[in-house]
């Protein structure tokens, strides 16, 4: 997961679309561990989420549709690369889906 994880958040630090979003985190092994959790979490690992639910975390930033879907882009190809299996993509896909109101423009 922390490879993972790493790779989510090097895509997004040279992807032009979201990489001033990730430049500006303070405290980026705290943001890697929150998402470690989070995916963690999501697929039934043992450890909890300790963060904010996704609209507390995301509420101000104004994120638009063509970031949240860079940044999708982005976990798909940490996906691939990390060579995750088909079904486990898809279940993370509609995760962060069924997740896009309370990120987007929030």
């Amino acid at each position: 997961m922390a490879r993972l994880v790493d790779d989510v958040v090097a895509a997004h630090l040279v992807n032009p679309l979201v990489k001033t979003r990730f430049e500006q985190i303070k405290d980026m092994a705290h943001t890697k561990q929150l998402v470690r959790e989070f995916f963690t979490a999501g697929s039934g690992g043992p450890p909890t989420y300790t963060g904010k639910g996704m609209l507390a975390a995301h509420k101000g930033m104004n994120i638009s549709e063509q970031e949240y879907l860079a940044a999708m882009d982005d976990i798909v190809g940490a996906m691939n690369k990390n060579g995750i299996a088909e079904d486990a993509k898809k279940d993370v896909i509609a995760i962060l889906y069924s997740l896009k109101g309370e990120i987007i423009r929030v």
